[in-house]
């Protein structure tokens, strides 16, 4: 998960995620507001956060919905088209977790008619890593 060395590579990721940022769902809009400032836990996530690894001797990144530092921890909030990428998701997760970072994924409506439920289980998930 190092910082990539390619600097065209890193600036690919920065523009894609920077795009991501200012179209980002409702539900990540309200999962954001929820978290930024360390306002969950008192921990630091980062919205749209690329993580470069090797695949095949060839560098790439894949970029999280959300990433904690601290923790080794993505957050994923899926729409409905997730329903029909369940193959692509779950091998990004094999690769995600390879890299030491644990993945866990809400849905848009979960995120958005259960908050409090979706923090709850997050912290959950914190507090047994810890």
């Amino acid at each position: 998960m190092s910082l990539s060395g390619d600097p065209r590579l890193r600036e690919i990721a920065k523009q894609l995620c920077r795009d991501l940022r200012k179209r980002q769902t409702n539900a990540e809009e309200i999962f954001w507001q929820t978290v930024r400032d360390r306002k969950f836990l008192g921990l630091k996530f980062y919205r749209q956060y690329p993580l470069f690894f090797d695949y095949l001797g060839k560098e790439t990144f894949f970029i999280a919905d959300f990433f904690c530092h601290e923790q080794k921890l993505v957050v994923e909030i899926d729409g409905k088209i997730h329903d029909y990428r369940q193959d692509h998701d779950q091998l990004r997760t094999f690769i995600i977790n390879m890299m030491g970072i644990e993945v866990t994924r809400f849905r848009n409506d979960e995120i958005e008619n259960d908050l409090s439920g979706v923090l709850a289980r997050l912290d959950k998930i914190i507090q047994e890593k810890r």
